[in-house]
């Protein structure tokens, strides 16, 4: 299954289409992402795996592999750093974004197959579908839903599924 977000800010779920939020600098193609460019990249992306915070609740039901954070992971943004575009633990000596966060955009994190391989420096990094700001507030890169509306995805989503983000 493919579940596809668009630039004007709705991501089908199969079953209904519901509000999302993407990038600032909105959506562009892939081949023109850059790192930091604050846009999401057109494109389909494989559905890597889940992320949770296990002290917020337990893992939402799904039949993708599943993998709790704790309070040391980190994402690698460095473009110029060995682990660009993957997960680390902290402490880190390059650029990083921190998963364990305490604003529960991280609380439910997909990670898409964005630039993952293998990553190509400066290209983009950190493209996941996490839960949304009040009032759908653009995401840096990231397509961003309501924690319900990201459980229902998860309960239909399976290995081998995607996120189509479009520009149109």
């Amino acid at each position: 299954m493919i579940f596809t977000a668009t630039a004007d800010g709705w991501l089908d779920l199969g079953v209904r289409r519901v509000r999302c939020a993407v990038g600032k600098a909105g959506v562009k193609p892939a081949a023109e992402k850059r790192e930091g460019d604050l846009a999401s990249p057109a494109g389909v992306w494989p559905i890597r795996r889940l992320l949770y915070r296990p002290d917020r609740g337990p893992p939402p039901k799904t039949a993708l592999p599943v993998e709790a954070l704790t309070r040391d992971d980190g994402w690698c943004d460095a473009p110029d750093d060995a682990d660009y575009n993957r997960p680390i633990k902290l402490p880190h000596p390059a650029s990083f974004e921190k998963m364990w966060r305490d604003d529960g955009l991280y609380d439910l994190v997909v990670v898409l197959g964005h630039n993952d391989d293998p990553p190509k420096p400066h290209l983009g990094s950190c493209i996941f579908l996490h839960l949304a700001r009040e009032g759908y507030a653009p995401t840096e890169g990231c397509v961003a839903v309501t924690r319900a509306d990201l459980e229902e995805l998860l309960a239909a989503a399976g290995p081998g599924d995607a996120v189509e983000i479009r520009q149109a």
